[in-house]
């Protein structure tokens, strides 16, 4: 009974021992056919003697029989050699009794969920803080694909001055997945005052201290993406952060004005300062490349997250790229949106859920999102941790499903918390 469990449990699934098995079984078919055109040739030739063939080949037993041996002892001598190399393996790794099952709960470990969350701004960080928890228990594979659009603030002078990629969003990003968050947090967030100078001039000023790690890795590695590799391994980082594209792309809008007219504006940042209601935003050059490997990631992933964040700056310019809302709406992951809890101002003034998948919806393909999440705990005080929140009314959004959930974070309600978000993302994961 020991050996017969031990050979269910080489046969498990996950294992990679079943495609190996067949190869060998069919290896010795193949061989089988060999020998037997030898042993017709050599009847031929008289070498031998014609009893010599006889036994040799079990003439002498009826044709069932011999079959019947020949496939039981064949195939037992095959498992049990099999099953004897498996355990010469092993062996010198000391492994415990029931070493396979170390092996196999080894190789399940392997195949852990992959998650995939595309955004940009606060949002991002907010999932990926949350998720962190889970990585070691259920080896969950992270990516992080982020918006480059960003022009503002110490990363738009580092775009413009050096050509980088905008290094704001990497740097919020790599600190949520960093091993030591607290530590990298206020490391890769500090900003350069007043009292530094360099030449009598106060050139770091307003700069982040992570923005300025990617900009010397960059210069050392010789690219953006190679600086992003290395710092995964400066920071100990527990999963990826990729850039949508590496393409220097611009963010423009469609703004219908108080007067009646649209406007074009073009610029992330000056996008919410229009003061009008945004009717589109585009990408200049409209045909960026995605990055391959957060296609690859998109198309290996279990789950893909889109948001919470600024609908049409941080979300909407990563699934602009064309060859990257193709690949979200051909993968055969679950495509989860995170609807914001509170509406941003300048952006989607008075917008309901409905009206942030609908929005989606008129820049990409319905098929890109499966399942929206969205906060239906709206008893917190708007004034509460000293904002003016305003929040999104959970409406349901036609032809998605919708799950409401408490997603609130009670000492700032216009942002989630992250623990109640990863919760409801892991009870969505586990429907799949």
């Amino acid at each position: 009974m020991g050996k017969v469990q031990g050979l269910k449990r080489w046969l498990s699934v996950g294992l990679g021992i079943k495609r190996w098995l067949f190869l060998l079984v069919v290896g010795v078919v193949v061989l089988a056919m060999g020998i037997y055109s030898l042993l017709s040739m050599l009847v031929e030739t008289d070498l031998f003697p014609s009893n010599f063939y006889h036994y040799l080949t079990l003439s002498f037993i009826p044709l069932g029989i011999r079959l019947f041996i020949l496939f039981v002892l064949g195939g037992g001598l095959v498992i049990w050699a099999i099953l004897q190399i498996g355990t010469r393996l092993i062996s010198p790794f000391d492994l415990p009794e029931g070493g396979i099952t170390t092996l196999l709960n080894d190789a399940i470990e392997e195949k852990g969920p992959s998650i995939v969350v595309i955004g940009g701004g606060t949002g991002l960080p907010s999932v990926l803080r949350g998720l962190r928890p889970y990585i070691r228990p259920y080896n969950c594979q992270i990516t992080a694909i982020v918006t480059v659009a960003d022009d503002g603030g110490s990363s738009g002078r580092l775009r413009r001055e050096f050509g980088l990629l905008p290094p704001g969003d990497f740097r919020n990003n790599m600190a949520a997945l960093s091993r030591d968050e607290a530590l990298m947090t206020k490391v890769l967030q500090y900003r350069f005052g007043g009292n530094v100078t360099l030449n009598g001039h106060n050139e770091l000023r307003g700069h982040a201290f992570g923005n300025l790690l990617l900009a010397a890795l960059s210069g050392i590695t010789g690219s953006f993406d190679e600086s992003l590799l290395a710092a995964e391994k400066v920071l100990s980082m527990q999963g990826h952060v990729l850039p949508s594209t590496m393409q220097d792309v611009s963010l423009g809008a469609e703004v219908l004005m108080p007067s009646g007219e649209t406007a074009k504006v073009i610029g992330e940042s000056k996008i919410p300062e229009a003061n009008g209601r945004i009717q589109r935003v585009f990408l200049q050059p409209e045909t960026a490349r995605a990055y391959p490997p957060a296609l690859k990631a998109i198309f290996q992933a279990d789950l893909i997250i889109m948001g919470p964040g600024s609908l049409y700056t941080s979300i909407l310019p990563n699934l602009l790229i064309p060859d990257l809302s193709e690949a979200l709406r051909r993968a055969q992951a679950l495509k989860l949106y995170i609807c914001n809890l509170a509406t941003q101002p300048g952006e989607t003034d008075n917008y309901t859920v409905a009206d942030h998948v609908t929005t989606i919806f008129n820049h990409i393909p319905n098929d890109c999102v499966n399942i929206v999440l969205a906060n239906n705990n709206l008893s917190i005080p708007p004034e509460q941790g000293g904002g003016k929140t305003v929040y999104v009314a959970p409406d349901h959004p036609k032809d998605v499903e919708l799950v409401l959930t408490d997603l609130v974070d009670e000492k700032r309600p216009w942002r989630h918390d992250s623990e109640k978000l990863a919760k409801a993302i892991w009870k969505i994961l586990d429907r799949r």
